[in-house]
């Protein structure tokens, strides 16, 4: 790594802890309210909280506010999106609200403002070695893939255009990111509450014909298998 591009990565984190903590300041109003409103139309816990592979692929616990009721007795967890979906999370979803918890994230230090979105650490098994060079960087609460089609996108575009911010990574990509991000969500385009998985071509419900070692209804059943929201 050239000392250029460690500066400018020491920046990047620098920003990071400037943004998410101005960020939390400014937003802790909001947050309070939705987790008010979440306790109170769903119950608790306010939050929903799923182990997702950030840096050098390291399992970190992402958080986003809870949108979906469990599933009940003969529901498929990954197939009833649509049905367990809240009003409130419905909203939350469409104006990306339930992810502002990735703030704490990002204070943490494993995430990261921009980079390629956190999936699921079962997913790690499907991906080619250029694939997974997509965990070169911290996972980020918005990045290329997510302002260039976001929830519209195929699952294989999607880790192609995460391995190209990669390779084309730079400050002013970063804050030209933001700036589209900000514009998309104040238009609410390119978001689906929920999305179908054949829509999207991820290796789900298993992989290689397996379950997904989580348990739904410890988690809530939430994003965890949402992969609109992946």
């Amino acid at each position: 790594m050239t000392a250029r591009r460690t500066w400018a990565l020491a920046a990047k984190r620098g920003f990071d802890l400037v943004g998410a903590a101005s960020a939390m300041i400014f937003l802790s109003p909001l947050l309070a309210l939705i987790a008010l409103a979440v306790a109170a139309s769903q119950g608790l816990p306010i939050l929903f909280r799923h182990q997702r592979p950030g840096l050098h692929e390291k399992p970190f616990n992402v958080y986003k506010f809870r949108t979906m009721r469990p599933p009940r007795r003969g529901e498929v967890w990954y197939m009833t999106d649509e049905q367990r979906m809240s009003r409130l999370g419905r909203f939350l979803r469409s104006t990306s609200l339930d992810e502002l918890p990735q703030l704490w994230n990002v204070l943490r230090g494993e995430m990261s403002l921009v980079g390629p979105r956190p999936l699921l650490m079962e997913y790690l098994a499907t991906y080619t070695p250029d694939q997974r060079r997509r965990h070169d960087m911290r996972p980020g609460i918005t990045g290329w893939a997510a302002v260039n089609g976001r929830h519209v996108l195929k699952f294989e575009d999607r880790l192609r255009l995460d391995v190209w911010y990669i390779d084309h990574w730079s400050l002013w990509l970063d804050l030209k990111i933001l700036v589209m991000t900000l514009g998309q969500v104040l238009r609410r385009t390119d978001v689906a509450a929920t999305q179908d998985i054949e829509e999207v071509g991820p290796p789900l419900p298993g992989v290689g014909g397996r379950p997904l070692d989580v348990d739904a209804s410890s988690l809530g059943a939430d994003e965890a298998t949402d992969p609109s929201r992946r």
